[in-house]
């Protein structure tokens, strides 16, 4: 068996999709490879069966720095993120992978899976939630949308939907009202907890709507889960988008995106030093990018209420799904 250290030190997201990729290698090729991993997200790996501990002095091992170059053709290749550690991997293997399941691939033990949630123990209640996030990592202001319609889309479904707001302590998270709010309050598995017992997600294109996908729903069978993504014009959809999900994108609609996603990461310059003031909206409404103004609290709204309306999910006054 050949031994395999993978590395990569970008953001929750991407590891989500490089445990996708990790899957996929031991499902096309089983037995033949032990793999480890070196990433800032080590509770994203938790009780995965195809992680193995391999010493970093192990001469045995090969050292791989994973990457996505495909995402430099995403706008022109009809292809997901979910390719994109995949093909990369298989490039350096000289091997073909090919992902097995459109999602990520994070386990929960049976401890965890029979545990109550953290909203349950701090609210004494089993009502179905949401979790929302209304922000963004400070560097990719360009994702952002307007605290005020977030506020709407919560103020619209009071009564019928009870919200979590979550986000990461130091990133761009302004709060809300008539929410539950948990910002700051969930390390990295305890955010995984607090999906896995969430009924749907509302966030921008972000980590938790990786997440939403990728791990199971605890106590619904079909594992599905509902999410509505504002997501602008900044990635094709095609890159981003997962079944089942509301992706709300704008591409099409304005010059700037009309081959695609810009890819631009900011709205106006920070003066930072960082490199992302050189990547500049070309076309801003106000303090959002236009791609991101078009869409409306009542759009957003709307999209949640198709769960609903559909039967796939139900108000937490009808009880849990």
């Amino acid at each position: 068996m050949r031994k395999l250290i993978l590395h990569n030190h970008q953001s929750p997201g991407d590891i989500i999709m490089l445990t996708a990729a990790v899957r996929d290698l031991h499902a096309h090729y089983p037995g033949r490879f032990l793999t480890d991993v070196r990433t800032p997200c080590p509770a994203l790996w938790e009780n995965n069966p195809h992680i193995t501990p391999i010493s970093s002095t192990d001469t045995e091992a090969k050292v791989i720095h994973c990457e996505y170059p495909l995402v430099h053709r995403s706008n022109q290749t009809p292809l997901h993120f979910i390719h994109g550690f995949a093909r990369h991997l298989g490039e350096k293997l000289g091997l073909e992978i090919r992902p097995a399941k459109f999602h990520g691939d994070i386990w929960l033990s049976e401890a965890e899976r029979s545990r109550p949630s953290q909203v349950a123990v701090a609210t004494g209640s089993q009502r179905p939630y949401w979790i929302i996030l209304a922000g963004g990592k400070n560097d990719f202001t360009i994702k952002w949308w307007e605290t005020g319609r977030w506020q709407a889309v919560v103020d619209a479904l009071a009564g019928q939907v009870l919200f979590i707001q979550a986000g990461e302590a130091g990133h761009h998270h302004p709060p809300l009202h008539g929410v539950i709010d948990m910002r700051g309050k969930t390390d990295a598995r305890k955010f995984v907890l607090l999906m896995a017992h969430a009924q749907g997600v509302v966030c921008p294109v972000t980590y938790a709507m990786h997440l939403a996908a990728a791990v199971e729903v605890i106590g619904r069978k079909d594992g599905r889960r509902p999410c509505v993504v504002v997501a602008g014009g900044r990635e094709p959809s095609h890159w981003e988008a997962y079944p089942g999900h509301q992706f709300i994108h704008t591409q099409g609609a304005l010059p700037c995106c009309e081959q695609g996603g810009c890819w631009k990461s900011r709205v106006a310059a920070l003066g930072d030093g960082d490199e992302k003031d050189n990547s500049l909206c070309s076309n801003v409404a106000g303090r959002l990018p236009r791609c991101m103004d078009m869409i409306t609290p009542e759009e957003v709204v709307r999209r949640v209420r198709l769960y609903f309306d559909g039967g796939f999910a139900r108000y937490f006054a009808q009880g849990t799904p």
